[in-house]
């Protein structure tokens, strides 16, 4: 097949699928004089249909075809094993009639069941062209050929497009319906960080040898400001006590007896020294 034949079967085909719901395998009604003209053309007849319609295929054939086949005696019998290859289409019909009148009768009037017809009958070719969303094929000089759709489908095929764009009665009662409204959106507040990605806290180790040092600097400046604070007591008392003994000021009884308590344990300390000085020379 050709190149540009081919793209034009798939875009056709496509146009089905898309249109009218036919899914691939793809259900091949056939009838006895099909089953004729691919017997006398020496046609696989499978691969065929395969390469046309651009997809995987089911031939089928009813019983009243293939009882066609049976009526016109042994010079037909590969016409008949050919038959036989394919899946059996129950017609439902009690007493055998026309194939033509049983493919007519099974598609009906809008081909509910999507088969695609492949028939060398002209006159069933006219009657399926009527019936919108049917796909035709037919044998023409050894070539199986798959026929453009007719003006019926391609208006079948506007009409879906509408309906499809333009809402329906029921498609608006369920706009409408309680259960199908939009529940409000929980807002999303500021998310965290990646737990993954954060540092770790390091605990909370002091080293106890910087401690004990802290504490020992800390006590010798402590030691240090109170020397410092004593020694400036002292030194204003000793100034006041001067002053008072220039100015013949009566001192407070305060003073007078810090003052007191320092030339006793003055005098005390001074006792000691020369009693340990006495001992030191006697030995």
């Amino acid at each position: 097949m050709r190149q540009k034949r081919a793209k034009a079967y798939r875009k056709l085909m496509h146009l089905y699928s898309m249109s009218f719901g036919f899914r691939q395998p793809y259900q091949v009604l056939v009838d006895s004089e099909m089953c004729k003209s691919a017997v006398t053309q020496k046609l696989d007849f499978a691969k065929q249909l395969h390469t046309v319609l651009q997809g995987e295929i089911k031939p089928m054939i009813t019983q009243c075809c293939i009882h066609e086949l049976y009526l016109q005696g042994k010079t037909q019998q590969p016409a008949v094993d050919l038959a036989k290859n394919f899946e059996r289409r129950k017609c439902n019909h009690r007493e055998a009639i026309p194939g033509d009148e049983c493919l007519e009768s099974v598609v009906g009037d809008k081909n509910k069941h999507r088969y695609v017809i492949a028939t060398q009958s002209h006159p069933l070719r006219v009657k399926l062209r009527s019936i919108p969303a049917t796909p035709i094929v037919h044998i023409n000089r050894s070539v199986m050929v798959l026929e453009p759709p007719s003006d019926i489908t391609l208006r079948a095929k506007l009409l879906t497009e509408e309906q499809s764009l333009h809402a329906t009665g029921q498609d608006l009662s369920l706009v409408d319906h309680p259960a199908s409204e939009e529940r409000p959106k929980k807002r999303k507040g500021p998310k965290g960080p990646n737990p993954l990605s954060v540092k770790k806290k390091k605990p909370n180790t002091v080293d106890t040898r910087k401690d004990k040092g802290l504490v020992a600097a800390t006590a010798v400046t402590m030691g240090s400001k109170r020397k410092a604070e004593e020694s400036e007591g002292e030194a204003d008392e000793d100034d006041l006590v001067g002053s008072a003994i220039q100015n013949e000021i009566s001192l407070p009884d305060s003073a007078a007896k810090k003052r007191r308590k320092r030339r006793r344990k003055n005098h005390t300390a001074s006792g000691a020294s020369i009693e340990t000085s006495e001992v030191h020379v006697n030995t």
